[in-house]
């Protein structure tokens, strides 16, 4: 018993912690304002944390790699595998939508308006993978560019053989530092997370019961049965029966992280861990797991076709016809890649796909009060995501 209660503490620590701010976010909202900054302390501490450990975590994986061959083949598994993973919830949510389908509602009167850049599509795909100044690639806001970095960085140090010995040793060493930074960090993680859930149910509660209650009802059981089918499935696939068992044996702890916080990189440190009790090699977990965060994100691809499907609802357009279909597959795609890993950063996203279809105004609140609602499910299937893709990979590339 002594050793259950050792393995599961922290689980036990962060439900504690999640109830307790649940509780006093329902009876008690006037206090949640007062409580909120432990929870604020806590995340930036996380993303001030996470930021180096991406860079050190995917230079270093791709750095240690000795064979030329196997790095390849890593690569083109993950790219297979993000790809796959991202479609197949997609068409599945589409079935979902078909299959249930959602009456013609009305866009809400309060209109949502973000001043934003006016910026062309080359200056837009400039900011999305690259940045003018090295110290802008160590922001969250630009995580996309840091992967590339990193990925340079880690090939270079590879490509310079004896004389970059110091430099992967280095990048060996951060590695360490910075997770077990983390490790420290995640300590604190019941009172912050449970602050920060206190926050979460006092603001977003009354609305999961107002206008949009049906297409959040069809998400949130699309999703649910994708979590458990789907998940399953792919770790069986990877280990048949014990990769189901390790898979969820582990699974509980990023699943807790990523509904308390809504943020994928809040909850790549657990993903991190959970990969190593299963058993996938840190050559594969290192990068697939830091690489997926941004680029990898089922939730945001299913929330991408009910958001889409709504907004054709809304505008009185048919979703169902093939090259809507084709056009919605190709931008889920795209927003899972572009959407960062931090709360509400699937707004960039939803503006993608009203320029595209070129929706009307009143379809733009509908779309990102979804959006809303639904990322703190659309943020487990992201995170968690990661775990099962890195198994995934594995089974195909033994390293």
């Amino acid at each position: 018993m002594k050793e259950v209660l050792k393995n599961y503490s922290g689980i036990i620590f962060l439900l504690i912690g999640i109830t307790v701010g649940s509780i006093l976010g329902i009876v008690a909202p006037q206090i949640v304002d007062y409580i909120k900054p432990l929870g604020d302390i806590f995340l930036n501490l996380l993303f001030v944390s996470v930021v180096p450990l991406v860079f050190f975590a995917v230079s270093n994986s791709i750095s240690s790699l000795e064979q030329q061959s196997k790095f390849g083949k890593i690569i083109f598994a993950m790219i297979f595998t993000f790809l796959l993973f991202i479609l197949v919830a997609a068409i599945f949510t589409i079935g979902m939508v078909y299959l249930f389908p959602v009456s013609s509602i009305s866009g809400s009167s309060e209109i949502i308006s973000e001043a934003t850049k006016e910026e062309n599509w080359g200056d837009r795909i400039v900011s999305f993978f690259t940045v003018g100044e090295f110290t802008e690639v160590f922001s969250r806001k630009n995580m996309l560019a840091l992967l590339i970095f990193a990925f340079l960085t880690g090939f270079a140090a590879r490509k310079s053989g004896e004389n970059g010995k110091p430099f992967r040793i280095f990048i060996a060493s951060g590695y360490e530092v910075m997770k077990e930074l983390l490790l420290m960090i995640m300590k604190i993680a019941p009172i912050g997370l449970g602050a920060y859930f206190a926050y979460q149910v006092a603001t977003l509660g009354p609305q999961l019961f107002g206008f949009y209650a049906k297409p959040l009802g069809l998400y949130y059981i699309s999703g649910i049965i994708y979590f458990f089918v789907f998940f399953s499935l792919y770790a069986f696939i990877a280990d048949r029966k014990n990769g189901i068992k390790n898979f969820w044996k582990n699974a509980v702890f990023p699943t807790l992280t990523a509904l308390s916080t809504c943020s994928s990189f809040a909850t790549m440190p657990t993903n991190l861990v959970a990969a190593s009790k299963i058993g996938t090699p840190s050559s594969i977990a290192n990068l697939i797991i830091p690489i997926g965060t941004t680029l990898h994100k089922n939730g945001s691809s299913m929330s991408s076709i009910i958001k889409i499907y709504v907004a054709f609802q809304i505008i009185g357009r048919d979703f169902f016809e093939p090259p809507n279909l084709l056009l919605a597959l190709g931008i889920t795609v795209f927003v899972s890649i572009v959407a960062g890993g931090i709360p509400n950063g699937g707004y960039i996203g939803e503006m993608l796909m009203i320029s595209v279809y070129q929706l009307p105004q009143e379809a733009v609140p509908a779309v990102i009060i979804i959006g809303t609602l639904v990322d703190p499910l659309a943020t487990v299937l992201n995170a968690v995501g990661d775990i099962v893709a890195a198994m995934f990979v594995n089974r195909f590339v033994k390293v």
